[in-house]
């Protein structure tokens, strides 16, 4: 469900409120206000880094019993590219910064070989919280988590997302098709175009046959977001 479809929602049940109990009363002008001004006028008022401090302390599911830290994400709040993963991994829970352990690196080296740093892109991930032993996210997790990765993308509004592997893939595109199927298409999210590459811990498994393909896929997503800035 987009924001502007949450926002009407909102504005639909405030009216039916006013009508059927007289209570949480909008005058008229307020009203139509709501139902056509975009939702994205309002959650600008929030910052990314207000929107971390306010969710930091999610208890939503039982992984906040198992957590060293939230894992919100990191990199520039102005940036037009942003990297979606699974989830955070072990030295992503002890630091609280995603992307940090094997795999983080091997990104990293892969963007600076292209003259480029994390630093100038966002990278997050579907969960916020580690999932025990790095076990895949689970259907509830996964439900509770992203409308967290939905609000930061509309605080962001970037102009290409790329995600890394395919529980990423499947998540946003609400499928089941492999990585290699997705890769090197461009799909629509919420309005914003979506690329799909590996996860760099699938990289890693198999080096060095699998460096190459990652390579290039990154290149390719590289001249596909100068395109279009």
């Amino acid at each position: 469900m987009s924001g502007d479809e949450i926002w009407k929602g909102l504005s639909a049940y405030l009216e039916a409120r006013r009508e059927i109990e007289g209570g949480l009363f909008i005058d008229d002008d307020t009203l139509e206000t709501l139902k056509t001004v975009p939702a994205e006028r309002y959650l600008s008022f929030e910052s990314l880094e207000e929107f971390e401090r306010r969710i930091s302390g999610c208890r939503k599911c039982s992984l906040h019993k198992t957590r060293t830290n939230f894992v919100f994400g990191a990199g520039d709040p102005h940036t037009g590219l942003v990297f979606v993963g699974e989830a955070p991994g072990q030295e992503e829970d002890l630091q609280g910064k995603p992307f940090v352990g094997r795999s983080g690196k091997l990104l990293d080296e892969v963007l600076a070989s292209f003259g480029c740093s994390r630093k100038e892109f966002f990278i997050c991930n579907i969960l916020k919280c580690r999932p025990p032993e790095n076990r895949k996210p689970l259907p509830d997790e996964i439900t509770l988590c992203e409308p967290y990765l939905w609000q930061q993308l509309e605080l962001i509004k970037p102009k290409l997302i790329v995600s890394l592997g395919g529980v990423a893939a499947n998540v946003m595109l609400k499928t089941n098709i492999a990585v290699y199927k997705l890769r090197q298409q461009v799909y629509n999210f919420r309005g914003m175009p979506l690329l799909v590459t590996y996860h760099p811990s699938w990289v890693i498994r198999n080096l060095p046959k699998n460096r190459p393909v990652f390579v290039d896929d990154m290149k390719k997503i590289l001249d596909y977001y100068l395109s279009l800035i």
